[in-house]
């Protein structure tokens, strides 16, 4: 090989060796976000949500009470522990004999008011539902075929039908929840119980995937429960 060969081949050598050296940054950038992304994020949300707090329950803390006066720095969280102390204590107090007393009367006000109490009651069942685990209310992750034969939709089971809507067919009814992608709304639809294909995943995978619009899928486990196929037969049937 003469010299002229040796140095137009000079050039494109250094060239991949370039070409190689911005792909490897490349990958290392991307590994960084990929690395720093989700605790920036989660420390970014934690501290916007405890700075809400902080801001609006530190004015109402008297100042005798309040350790930032006796402390040369700033303490970060003294609302969020404030609202901690302040529900265990309610929490403690209507345990009592005297407190079941005090927030019945209170609740037999409030089912006076017209509006308020349906408010009331609404939010009270729904929290009574899902803190202290009443019933299995959003404790299934299942599919359905909506919004037509053929198109499947993620949903979660949040109960059993009312029994005024049990009465239109003598099957099992049961209440899904299809939320949007992100789940900032959602569709309740009741169905046969046999139309609904249970998924072997919890509740919280079947919530990523759902926020993440399918982005983060979770791994595949057991086999799914399969619905009667003859009924979605009998359906396609009947439409054409």
């Amino acid at each position: 090989m003469d010299g002229s060969e040796q140095g137009s081949d000079a050039p494109r050598t250094a060239r991949r060796k370039g070409v190689g050296l911005m792909a490897r940054l490349r990958a290392y950038f991307l590994a960084g976000v990929l690395v720093t992304a989700p605790i920036a994020v989660t420390v970014y949300l934690a501290w916007w949500f405890i700075s809400l707090i902080d801001g609006t329950i530190r004015p109402l803390i008297p100042a005798a009470y309040n350790p930032e006066n006796y402390l040369p720095i700033s303490l970060p969280g003294i609302g969020v522990l404030t609202v901690i102390l302040a529900l265990t204590l309610i929490g403690a107090f209507a345990a009592g004999y005297v407190g079941r007393l005090v927030f019945s009367l209170g609740e037999g006000l409030v089912g006076r008011m017209p509006v308020v109490r349906s408010v009331y009651g609404a939010v009270k069942q729904i929290m009574e539902t899902v803190l202290a685990k009443k019933s299995n209310a959003f404790r299934e992750v299942v599919m359905i075929q909506y919004p037509r034969l053929g198109v499947w939709s993620m949903g979660f089971i949040t109960g059993n039908a009312h029994p005024e809507m049990q009465k239109v067919s003598a099957e099992e009814m049961v209440h899904v929840f299809i939320p949007c992608a992100p789940p900032t709304a959602g569709y309740l639809v009741i169905a046969p119980r046999r139309e609904v294909v249970t998924l072997d995943m919890t509740v919280e995978d079947g919530l990523k995937l759902v926020v993440s619009g399918g982005i983060v899928a979770p791994p595949a486990t057991a086999t799914v429960v399969q619905p009667d196929r003859s009924v979605f037969a009998a359906a396609s049937r009947s439409n054409k």
